[in-house]
């Protein structure tokens, strides 16, 4: 099997020779560079890479732009680099169809980290059946959850953020994304709410040795990952 093909759409030079070091040399990923917001739309089409990785300031399109006309006709994984660290704009970026954002500078290997998961979530993890992360389960067909093979004792709406946070296992979701999902189309402001439960909900995984957990992305969402460091901790 061929590694993944990455395409880097940045307009520094230093950045994409940095990126292109880490990922074809140091990774073993196929990379290829576009520095405007056109040529990188261009070489998805032509290209198909296995992930973008997309700065947000181009000289030509904004990155926002790039990525809302990529989403009308590619679901390819794409994380975000951004000098910017202000969080509504993360947001707006995560809203828009971002799967991961890392605010320059970067560390190589927390970007490595990030990009595997992105990759692995293109397996179509929304579809499977069940989820297994560490030693927990989720069961998306019996709506139930299990730490450690006992039966957590969830419920409805604990079981629904966990459920939701748990397809898009690595990835941060968005408080607006997860009220969504929770309360559905038409969410009143249920954010007091959502932070009640996230706390029961917190108790409950760590009763578990290998268990998620869920981390809390100031201003922007929430993360569920296995913790560094964790015993038998699958890659990411």
């Amino acid at each position: 099997m061929s590694a993944p093909c990455l395409l880097i759409i940045d307009d520094e030079p230093a950045i994409r020779k940095l990126l292109r070091a880490a990922l074809e040399g140091g990774a073993g990923y196929r990379v290829f560079e576009a520095d405007t917001g056109e040529s990188g739309l261009a070489a998805v089409a032509t290209r198909q890479p296995d992930a973008v990785l997309l700065d947000l300031g181009l000289p030509d399109l904004e990155g926002f732009e790039v990525l809302d006309r990529l989403r009308e006709w590619s679901d390819v994984p794409v994380l975000m680099l951004t000098v910017r660290d202000d969080p509504d704009e993360k947001v707006a970026a995560l809203d828009s169809g971002a799967d991961d954002y890392i605010t320059k500078p970067f560390h190589t290997g927390e970007l490595l980290a990030r990009l595997r998961a992105v990759l692995k979530r293109r397996q179509t993890r929304q579809q499977e059946a069940q989820i297994i992360l560490g030693d927990l389960e989720v069961d998306f067909v019996g709506h139930e959850a299990r730490l450690g093979g006992d039966l957590l004792n969830l419920t409805p709406i604990e079981y629904r953020i966990l459920a939701a946070l748990a397809k898009y296992a690595g990835r941060i979701v968005t408080k607006s994304v997860l009220i969504q999902a929770v309360w559905g189309e038409n969410p009143q402001n249920n954010q007091d709410s959502l932070r009640v439960h996230l706390a029961a909900l917190r108790k409950k995984l760590r009763a578990g040795v290998k268990a998620p957990v869920i981390l809390t992305e100031p201003g922007v969402g929430y993360r569920l990952m296995i913790p560094p460091g964790t015993p038998d901790q699958p890659e990411a």
